[in-house]
Protein backbone atom coordinates (compact mmCIF):
# COMPACT_ATOMS: atom_id res chain seq x y z
CA UNK A 1 0.00 0.00 0.00
CA UNK A 2 1.16 3.50 -0.81
CA UNK A 3 1.34 6.27 1.72
CA UNK A 4 1.39 8.94 -0.93
CA UNK A 5 0.68 9.16 -4.60
CA UNK A 6 0.78 12.05 -7.03
CA UNK A 7 -2.21 14.30 -6.91
CA UNK A 8 -3.75 15.05 -10.26
CA UNK A 9 -4.70 18.55 -9.13
CA UNK A 10 -1.08 19.60 -8.73
CA UNK A 11 0.93 17.76 -11.37
CA UNK A 12 -1.66 17.43 -14.14
CA UNK A 13 -0.71 18.51 -17.66
CA UNK A 14 -4.16 18.70 -19.15
CA UNK A 15 -4.61 18.99 -22.87
CA UNK A 16 -7.96 20.75 -22.71
CA UNK A 17 -8.11 24.54 -22.61
CA UNK A 18 -10.95 26.83 -21.62
CA UNK A 19 -12.66 28.47 -24.58
CA UNK A 20 -10.67 31.56 -25.44
CA UNK A 21 -13.56 33.88 -26.31
CA UNK A 22 -15.27 33.19 -22.99
CA UNK A 23 -12.08 33.91 -21.07
CA UNK A 24 -11.57 37.17 -22.91
CA UNK A 25 -15.17 38.17 -22.30
CA UNK A 26 -14.83 37.60 -18.58
CA UNK A 27 -11.65 39.63 -18.38
CA UNK A 28 -13.14 42.43 -20.46
CA UNK A 29 -16.08 42.53 -18.11
CA UNK A 30 -13.73 42.76 -15.15
CA UNK A 31 -11.86 45.58 -16.85
CA UNK A 32 -15.09 47.44 -17.49
CA UNK A 33 -16.04 47.17 -13.84
CA UNK A 34 -12.60 48.37 -12.82
CA UNK A 35 -13.10 51.47 -14.92
CA UNK A 36 -15.90 52.69 -12.66
CA UNK A 37 -15.20 54.73 -9.51
CA UNK A 38 -14.94 52.52 -6.43
CA UNK A 39 -17.02 52.86 -3.31
CA UNK A 40 -14.23 54.81 -1.68
CA UNK A 41 -13.82 57.12 -4.65
CA UNK A 42 -10.93 55.13 -6.21
CA UNK A 43 -10.87 55.49 -10.00
CA UNK A 44 -10.51 52.53 -12.34
CA UNK A 45 -6.96 53.55 -13.29
CA UNK A 46 -5.92 53.84 -9.65
CA UNK A 47 -7.43 50.45 -8.81
CA UNK A 48 -5.84 48.87 -11.86
CA UNK A 49 -2.40 50.09 -10.83
CA UNK A 50 -2.78 48.06 -7.63
CA UNK A 51 -3.86 44.85 -9.37
CA UNK A 52 -1.82 42.31 -11.31
CA UNK A 53 -3.31 39.42 -13.26
CA UNK A 54 -1.10 36.33 -13.52
CA UNK A 55 -2.05 33.60 -15.99
CA UNK A 56 -0.69 30.12 -15.19
CA UNK A 57 -0.92 26.48 -16.27
CA UNK A 58 -3.34 24.32 -14.35
CA UNK A 59 -0.64 22.60 -12.29
CA UNK A 60 0.14 25.80 -10.43
CA UNK A 61 -1.11 24.76 -7.03
CA UNK A 62 -3.09 26.82 -4.53
CA UNK A 63 -3.89 30.07 -6.33
CA UNK A 64 -5.51 31.69 -3.29
CA UNK A 65 -2.50 31.00 -1.09
CA UNK A 66 -0.19 32.37 -3.76
CA UNK A 67 -2.28 35.51 -4.19
CA UNK A 68 -2.16 36.24 -0.47
CA UNK A 69 1.58 35.62 -0.23
CA UNK A 70 2.36 37.64 -3.35
CA UNK A 71 0.27 40.55 -2.11
CA UNK A 72 2.10 40.55 1.21
CA UNK A 73 5.45 40.54 -0.60
CA UNK A 74 4.73 42.98 -3.44
CA UNK A 75 1.84 45.16 -2.25
CA UNK A 76 -0.22 44.29 -5.34
CA UNK A 77 -3.57 42.51 -5.45
CA UNK A 78 -2.73 39.42 -7.50
CA UNK A 79 -5.40 37.63 -9.49
CA UNK A 80 -4.50 34.17 -10.77
CA UNK A 81 -6.25 32.70 -13.80
CA UNK A 82 -5.54 29.30 -15.35
CA UNK A 83 -5.21 28.28 -18.97
CA UNK A 84 -4.83 24.52 -19.17
CA UNK A 85 -1.58 22.77 -20.00
CA UNK A 86 1.60 24.68 -20.78
CA UNK A 87 0.94 24.23 -24.49
CA UNK A 88 -2.60 25.59 -24.19
CA UNK A 89 -1.23 28.49 -22.14
CA UNK A 90 1.25 29.31 -24.88
CA UNK A 91 -1.48 29.20 -27.53
CA UNK A 92 -3.62 31.68 -25.60
CA UNK A 93 -0.75 34.07 -25.09
CA UNK A 94 0.23 33.94 -28.75
CA UNK A 95 -3.35 34.46 -29.93
CA UNK A 96 -3.69 37.55 -27.71
CA UNK A 97 -0.31 39.13 -28.53
CA UNK A 98 -0.47 42.89 -28.02
CA UNK A 99 -3.82 42.68 -26.21
CA UNK A 100 -2.96 40.23 -23.41
CA UNK A 101 -5.51 38.64 -21.12
CA UNK A 102 -3.13 39.04 -18.18
CA UNK A 103 -0.14 41.10 -17.09
CA UNK A 104 2.29 38.26 -16.40
CA UNK A 105 2.48 34.54 -17.07
CA UNK A 106 3.97 31.42 -15.54
CA UNK A 107 4.21 27.89 -16.91
CA UNK A 108 5.39 28.18 -20.51
CA UNK A 109 8.18 25.62 -20.81
CA UNK A 110 11.21 25.16 -23.05
CA UNK A 111 9.18 23.18 -25.58
CA UNK A 112 7.15 26.31 -26.36
CA UNK A 113 9.29 29.23 -25.14
CA UNK A 114 10.66 30.13 -28.57
CA UNK A 115 7.14 30.28 -30.01
CA UNK A 116 6.08 32.81 -27.40
CA UNK A 117 9.20 34.92 -27.93
CA UNK A 118 8.95 34.82 -31.73
CA UNK A 119 5.31 35.93 -31.58
CA UNK A 120 6.31 39.18 -29.84
CA UNK A 121 3.98 38.41 -26.91
CA UNK A 122 6.57 39.10 -24.20
CA UNK A 123 8.08 42.32 -22.87
CA UNK A 124 11.76 41.79 -21.95
CA UNK A 125 12.79 43.06 -18.53
CA UNK A 126 15.76 42.92 -16.16
CA UNK A 127 14.92 40.68 -13.18
CA UNK A 128 15.87 41.83 -9.71
CA UNK A 129 17.81 38.60 -9.10
CA UNK A 130 18.65 35.31 -10.82
CA UNK A 131 19.21 32.84 -7.99
CA UNK A 132 20.93 29.46 -8.22
CA UNK A 133 20.56 27.93 -11.65
CA UNK A 134 18.37 30.73 -13.01
CA UNK A 135 21.34 32.50 -14.59
CA UNK A 136 22.61 29.35 -16.29
CA UNK A 137 19.16 28.43 -17.60
CA UNK A 138 18.58 32.00 -18.81
CA UNK A 139 21.85 31.87 -20.72
CA UNK A 140 20.65 28.68 -22.40
CA UNK A 141 17.46 30.45 -23.42
CA UNK A 142 19.53 33.26 -24.94
CA UNK A 143 22.07 30.72 -26.25
CA UNK A 144 24.84 32.90 -24.85
CA UNK A 145 28.11 30.99 -25.48
CA UNK A 146 29.56 32.39 -22.24
CA UNK A 147 26.92 30.51 -20.26
CA UNK A 148 26.25 33.68 -18.28
CA UNK A 149 23.74 36.49 -18.39
CA UNK A 150 25.31 39.97 -18.48
CA UNK A 151 24.53 42.12 -15.44
CA UNK A 152 21.37 44.12 -15.98
CA UNK A 153 20.46 42.26 -19.18
CA UNK A 154 16.83 42.25 -20.19
CA UNK A 155 15.37 38.78 -20.60
CA UNK A 156 12.28 37.74 -22.55
CA UNK A 157 11.34 35.44 -19.67
CA UNK A 158 12.99 33.95 -16.59
CA UNK A 159 13.25 30.30 -15.47
CA UNK A 160 11.37 29.58 -12.25
CA UNK A 161 11.64 25.81 -11.91
CA UNK A 162 12.94 22.79 -13.77
CA UNK A 163 12.61 19.04 -13.77
CA UNK A 164 12.95 16.03 -16.02
CA UNK A 165 10.33 14.02 -17.84
CA UNK A 166 11.30 10.35 -17.61
CA UNK A 167 9.72 6.98 -18.17
CA UNK A 168 8.69 5.46 -14.81
CA UNK A 169 8.15 1.79 -14.00
CA UNK A 170 6.16 -0.11 -11.39
CA UNK A 171 9.00 -2.13 -9.87
CA UNK A 172 6.66 -4.44 -7.97
CA UNK A 173 4.79 -5.42 -11.13
CA UNK A 174 8.00 -6.49 -12.83
CA UNK A 175 9.16 -8.44 -9.77
CA UNK A 176 5.83 -10.21 -9.55
CA UNK A 177 5.96 -11.19 -13.23
CA UNK A 178 9.62 -12.19 -13.18
CA UNK A 179 10.58 -9.72 -15.89
CA UNK A 180 13.51 -7.31 -15.77
CA UNK A 181 12.16 -3.78 -16.20
CA UNK A 182 13.18 -1.73 -19.23
CA UNK A 183 16.03 0.76 -18.95
CA UNK A 184 16.35 2.59 -22.27
CA UNK A 185 14.36 4.07 -25.14
CA UNK A 186 15.16 0.99 -27.21
CA UNK A 187 13.78 -1.30 -24.54
CA UNK A 188 10.34 0.26 -24.91
CA UNK A 189 10.24 -1.01 -28.50
CA UNK A 190 11.40 -4.51 -27.51
CA UNK A 191 8.72 -7.23 -27.88
CA UNK A 192 9.42 -8.26 -24.26
CA UNK A 193 7.56 -5.10 -23.23
CA UNK A 194 4.73 -5.25 -25.74
CA UNK A 195 1.52 -3.55 -24.55
CA UNK A 196 3.08 -2.41 -21.25
CA UNK A 197 3.81 1.28 -21.92
CA UNK A 198 1.62 4.38 -21.87
CA UNK A 199 3.01 7.65 -23.24
CA UNK A 200 1.51 11.12 -23.73
CA UNK A 201 0.48 12.99 -26.87
CA UNK A 202 3.01 15.78 -27.63
CA UNK A 203 0.42 17.77 -29.55
CA UNK A 204 -1.72 18.20 -26.44
CA UNK A 205 0.70 17.99 -23.52
CA UNK A 206 3.96 19.70 -22.59
CA UNK A 207 5.01 16.49 -20.82
CA UNK A 208 4.48 14.59 -24.05
CA UNK A 209 6.26 17.30 -26.02
CA UNK A 210 9.29 17.00 -23.75
CA UNK A 211 9.47 13.23 -24.37
CA UNK A 212 9.20 13.79 -28.13
CA UNK A 213 12.10 16.26 -27.94
CA UNK A 214 14.07 13.62 -26.06
CA UNK A 215 13.54 11.09 -28.85
CA UNK A 216 14.66 13.63 -31.46
CA UNK A 217 17.78 14.27 -29.40
CA UNK A 218 18.46 10.54 -28.96
CA UNK A 219 17.69 9.28 -32.48
CA UNK A 220 18.23 12.38 -34.60
CA UNK A 221 15.80 14.08 -36.91
CA UNK A 222 16.25 11.30 -39.46
CA UNK A 223 15.57 8.49 -37.01
CA UNK A 224 13.06 9.54 -34.36
CA UNK A 225 9.95 8.98 -36.51
CA UNK A 226 11.03 5.38 -37.23
CA UNK A 227 11.48 4.88 -33.49
CA UNK A 228 7.91 6.03 -32.87
CA UNK A 229 6.67 3.67 -35.58
CA UNK A 230 8.39 0.81 -33.76
CA UNK A 231 6.85 1.92 -30.47
CA UNK A 232 3.38 1.85 -31.97
CA UNK A 233 3.95 -1.62 -33.44
CA UNK A 234 4.94 -2.71 -29.93
CA UNK A 235 1.57 -1.73 -28.53
CA UNK A 236 2.41 1.59 -26.86
CA UNK A 237 -0.70 3.42 -25.72
CA UNK A 238 -0.91 7.20 -26.05
CA UNK A 239 -3.04 9.36 -23.76
CA UNK A 240 -3.83 13.04 -24.10
CA UNK A 241 -2.40 14.19 -20.77
CA UNK A 242 -0.46 13.22 -17.65
CA UNK A 243 -3.53 12.52 -15.52
CA UNK A 244 -5.05 10.15 -18.08
CA UNK A 245 -1.72 8.34 -18.43
CA UNK A 246 -0.52 8.18 -14.82
CA UNK A 247 -3.72 8.09 -12.81
CA UNK A 248 -5.78 6.31 -15.44
CA UNK A 249 -3.48 3.75 -17.08
CA UNK A 250 -0.43 3.24 -14.82
CA UNK A 251 -0.56 0.28 -12.41
CA UNK A 252 0.68 2.54 -9.59
CA UNK A 253 -1.61 5.45 -10.43
CA UNK A 254 -4.22 4.67 -7.80
CA UNK A 255 -6.87 3.46 -10.22
CA UNK A 256 -7.43 0.34 -12.32
CA UNK A 257 -4.49 0.88 -14.65
CA UNK A 258 -2.91 -2.07 -16.44
CA UNK A 259 0.31 -0.50 -17.79
CA UNK A 260 3.42 -0.82 -15.57
CA UNK A 261 5.43 1.64 -17.69
CA UNK A 262 4.41 5.32 -17.94
CA UNK A 263 5.81 8.70 -18.91
CA UNK A 264 6.07 10.94 -15.86
CA UNK A 265 8.84 12.79 -13.98
CA UNK A 266 12.09 12.00 -12.22
CA UNK A 267 10.45 13.22 -9.01
CA UNK A 268 7.52 10.78 -9.24
CA UNK A 269 9.15 7.97 -7.21
CA UNK A 270 9.39 10.31 -4.22
CA UNK A 271 5.58 10.29 -4.09
CA UNK A 272 5.00 6.54 -4.32
CA UNK A 273 6.60 5.50 -1.06
CA UNK A 274 6.09 2.33 0.94
CA UNK A 275 4.31 2.52 4.30
CA UNK A 276 7.58 2.94 6.19
CA UNK A 277 8.95 5.49 3.70
CA UNK A 278 12.08 3.42 3.19
CA UNK A 279 11.44 2.40 -0.40
CA UNK A 280 9.56 3.60 -3.44
CA UNK A 281 7.27 1.36 -5.43
CA UNK A 282 8.28 3.05 -8.69
CA UNK A 283 11.53 4.03 -10.37
CA UNK A 284 12.41 6.63 -12.98
CA UNK A 285 14.48 5.37 -15.91
CA UNK A 286 17.18 8.03 -15.98
CA UNK A 287 18.33 7.06 -19.48
CA UNK A 288 14.97 8.23 -20.88
CA UNK A 289 14.86 11.75 -19.47
CA UNK A 290 14.52 15.21 -20.97
CA UNK A 291 14.94 18.46 -19.06
CA UNK A 292 11.85 20.63 -18.72
CA UNK A 293 12.21 24.28 -17.67
CA UNK A 294 9.21 26.45 -16.77
CA UNK A 295 9.39 30.19 -17.33
CA UNK A 296 7.60 33.34 -16.20
CA UNK A 297 7.52 36.76 -17.77
CA UNK A 298 5.79 40.04 -18.46
CA UNK A 299 3.35 40.26 -21.36
CA UNK A 300 3.68 42.96 -23.99
CA UNK A 301 0.83 45.43 -23.63
CA UNK A 302 0.22 44.54 -19.98
CA UNK A 303 -2.09 46.92 -18.14
CA UNK A 304 0.29 46.91 -15.20
CA UNK A 305 3.83 46.12 -16.40
CA UNK A 306 5.45 47.41 -13.21
CA UNK A 307 3.28 45.20 -11.05
CA UNK A 308 3.78 42.30 -13.46
CA UNK A 309 7.55 42.52 -13.04
CA UNK A 310 7.17 42.65 -9.26
CA UNK A 311 5.14 39.44 -9.31
CA UNK A 312 7.63 37.69 -11.61
CA UNK A 313 10.43 38.77 -9.28
CA UNK A 314 8.43 37.26 -6.42
CA UNK A 315 8.37 33.93 -8.27
CA UNK A 316 12.18 34.02 -8.06
CA UNK A 317 12.21 34.97 -4.39
CA UNK A 318 13.40 32.49 -1.81
CA UNK A 319 9.98 32.57 -0.19
CA UNK A 320 8.24 31.26 -3.30
CA UNK A 321 11.10 29.01 -4.37
CA UNK A 322 10.78 27.18 -1.04
CA UNK A 323 7.23 26.12 -2.00
CA UNK A 324 7.90 24.73 -5.48
CA UNK A 325 8.95 21.18 -4.67
CA UNK A 326 5.92 20.48 -2.48
CA UNK A 327 3.33 22.22 -4.66
CA UNK A 328 4.50 21.52 -8.21
CA UNK A 329 6.91 18.58 -7.80
CA UNK A 330 9.59 20.42 -9.77
CA UNK A 331 13.03 21.58 -8.70
CA UNK A 332 13.31 25.29 -7.77
CA UNK A 333 15.95 27.25 -9.69
CA UNK A 334 17.21 28.56 -6.35
CA UNK A 335 19.57 25.79 -5.32
CA UNK A 336 19.34 26.90 -1.68
CA UNK A 337 15.56 26.44 -1.59
CA UNK A 338 13.92 23.72 0.47
CA UNK A 339 13.49 20.19 -0.87
CA UNK A 340 11.68 17.25 0.72
CA UNK A 341 14.10 14.87 2.46
CA UNK A 342 12.94 11.92 0.35
CA UNK A 343 13.98 13.66 -2.87
CA UNK A 344 17.63 13.01 -2.07
CA UNK A 345 16.92 9.27 -2.21
CA UNK A 346 14.13 8.91 -4.72
CA UNK A 347 14.05 11.98 -7.01
CA UNK A 348 17.47 12.16 -8.61
CA UNK A 349 17.93 14.35 -11.67
CA UNK A 350 19.47 12.58 -14.69
CA UNK A 351 23.14 13.28 -15.32
CA UNK A 352 22.87 12.98 -19.12
CA UNK A 353 19.38 14.08 -20.22
CA UNK A 354 18.42 14.04 -23.88
CA UNK A 355 18.10 17.78 -24.43
CA UNK A 356 17.99 20.27 -27.29
CA UNK A 357 18.40 24.05 -27.14
CA UNK A 358 15.35 26.33 -27.24
CA UNK A 359 16.40 27.52 -30.70
CA UNK A 360 16.66 23.96 -32.01
CA UNK A 361 13.24 23.21 -30.56
CA UNK A 362 11.73 26.33 -32.09
CA UNK A 363 13.15 25.57 -35.51
CA UNK A 364 12.05 21.93 -35.55
CA UNK A 365 8.98 21.68 -33.33
CA UNK A 366 6.24 21.89 -35.97
CA UNK A 367 8.12 19.61 -38.34
CA UNK A 368 8.62 17.02 -35.61
CA UNK A 369 4.97 17.11 -34.59
CA UNK A 370 3.88 16.46 -38.18
CA UNK A 371 6.32 13.56 -38.47
CA UNK A 372 5.13 12.20 -35.11
CA UNK A 373 1.48 12.36 -36.22
CA UNK A 374 2.30 10.45 -39.40
CA UNK A 375 4.29 7.82 -37.48
CA UNK A 376 1.55 7.19 -34.92
CA UNK A 377 -1.49 7.10 -37.20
Amino acid sequence: MLTRTRKSSTRTRRAGAAALPAGIAILLALSACAGQPGAGGTTGAEQQSKTVTLIVHDSFGDADAFSAAAKAATGYDVKVITAGDGGALTNKLVLTTGAPIADAFFGVDNAFASRLIDSGAVAPFAPARLPGRAGELSAQLLEDPSGQVPAGAKLPMVPVDFGATCVNVDTGWFEEHGIAPPKTYEDLADPRYRDLTVLIDPTTSSTGAAFLIGTVSAFGESGFADYWTRLMKNGVRIESGWTDAYNGQFTQGGGEGTHPVVLSYSTSPAWTLSDDGETSTTRALLETCTTQVEYAGVLKGASNPTGAQAVVDYLLSREFQDTIAETMYMYPVDTDASLPAEWKRFAAMPTAPHDLTPTQIGEGRERWLKAWSAATE
